[in-house]
């Protein structure tokens, strides 16, 4: 029931959205995005019994910054956009092909990038990323690139790094353990609560890209496992 009234929803609302967008400016724009993952995890909690809850609010600095997310579920690809303040997310292009879907990803200033063309990408999300960043908007990242299994992980994506550090904001991280209640293949549903916890920001001026990214990581998938109750991944 949920996962047809996901499709639907989405559907629907992005036509509707690509109406409105046409005479909204960004700011406003945005607050529908809100409306849009607000119904979808209200319906959520109705139908399956799964709810969240957030941690470490106090650790958002001010202004606008760059958010490096836990990749596990399809629920986090919902949930940030009420989580954390106005903001545009990095994804595959591939979704800005969807009829419609696609029209709407567009019109609320997403960083879509081509994830097999490698240093272009990178480029792409640093020039983007400087233009959103320096208009207020947060900027979120999977720099996993891909959602992971529970206990998994891999290399992170160096361009959340990059953006930081040339543009003098903090990262922050983001842990959640989403992927135990809402797989990345099946339908099925837990119930439960998810807890997200944001982590305090992390400085990336004048270090090196790579060592950032280790620290992000560890701190992120140290946070997963102790909230999965497993060891952590190496």
């Amino acid at each position: 029931m949920f996962t047809a009234f996901l499709f639907l929803w989405t559907f629907f609302y992005a036509i509707f959205l690509v109406i409105a967008c046409a005479v909204l400016p960004f700011a406003r724009r945005f607050t529908l995005v809100r409306v849009w993952a607000h119904v979808l995890l209200t319906v959520l909690k109705w139908t399956c019994g799964l709810d969240y809850r957030i941690e470490g609010r106090e650790n958002l600095p001010p202004g606008s910054h760059i958010a490096l997310w836990k990749h596990s579920s399809s629920w986090e690809t919902i949930a940030m956009a009420l989580v954390f303040p106005r903001q545009v997310w990095v994804l595959k292009r591939e979704l800005t092909w969807i009829p419609v879907v696609g029209w709407g990803i567009r019109m609320v200033h997403a960083i879509a990038i081509d994830r097999k063309s490698g240093h272009s990408a990178v480029s792409q999300v640093i020039a983007q990323g400087k233009e959103r960043l320096a208009e207020g908007d947060w900027i979120m990242i999977f720099p996993e690139g891909t959602r992971m299994p529970p206990g998994q992980t891999r290399r992170y994506g160096v361009s959340g790094a990059l953006l930081a550090r040339e543009t003098g904001r903090f990262l922050v991280p983001v842990a959640h353990d989403a992927g135990r209640f809402w797989p990345r293949r099946g339908l099925r549903k837990k119930r439960g609560t998810i807890r997200v916890v944001i982590g305090p920001p992390v400085s990336a001026a004048g270090r090196d890209p790579r060592e950032v990214n280790q620290e992000v990581q560890a701190w992120i998938e140290a946070t997963v496992a102790r909230l999965e109750g497993r060891a952590p991944a190496h």
